[in-house]
């Protein structure tokens, strides 16, 4: 497994551990109540924190105990990354376009948070898993 490989693994994992804890504190603080009057925000900004955190130290802990795995980036790891991140971006798309109407239809800040959020991990999610796949197969021939 590249070294790019284990990277992708690292950051599907965190993106899905993240986000799961950050609904969990949410239902939490609900309490059965509408979930509007929860207060997200630190919550939310922690969650996104803490996954960029942990992403960091994970890789430096993979850098640690595999030194001499080369980080010489290919043309097979480029394409695979670009397919990955086009792959992904789609939900960026998604979430933003949607966080416009929520807006312009007068929605609580409370749901065009989450759907922004929401569509930014299944980016992370969807990019990642393409990346994965495609290193233990092959590119797509176009």
């Amino acid at each position: 497994m590249t070294h790019v490989e284990k990277r992708a693994w690292i950051r599907l994992v965190v993106a899905v551990l993240a986000y799961a804890a950050y609904v969990v504190a949410v239902l939490r603080r609900a309490d059965g109540g509408p979930l509007p009057d929860v207060p997200y925000t630190a919550a939310l900004l922690w969650s996104v924190g803490g996954a960029i955190a942990a992403s960091i130290v994970a890789e430096i802990g993979m850098a640690i105990v595999n030194p001499g795995t080369s980080r010489v980036i290919d043309v097979r790891d480029r394409e695979i990354g670009r397919l990955g991140d086009h792959t992904g971006q789609a939900f960026v798309a998604i979430g933003a376009v949607a966080a416009m109407l929520m807006a312009m239809a007068g929605w609580d800040r409370f749901w065009i948070a989450n759907v922004v959020y929401l569509c930014f991990v299944l980016s992370a999610i969807l990019g990642g898993i393409t990346k994965i796949i495609v290193y233990r197969r092959s590119l797509p021939e176009w």
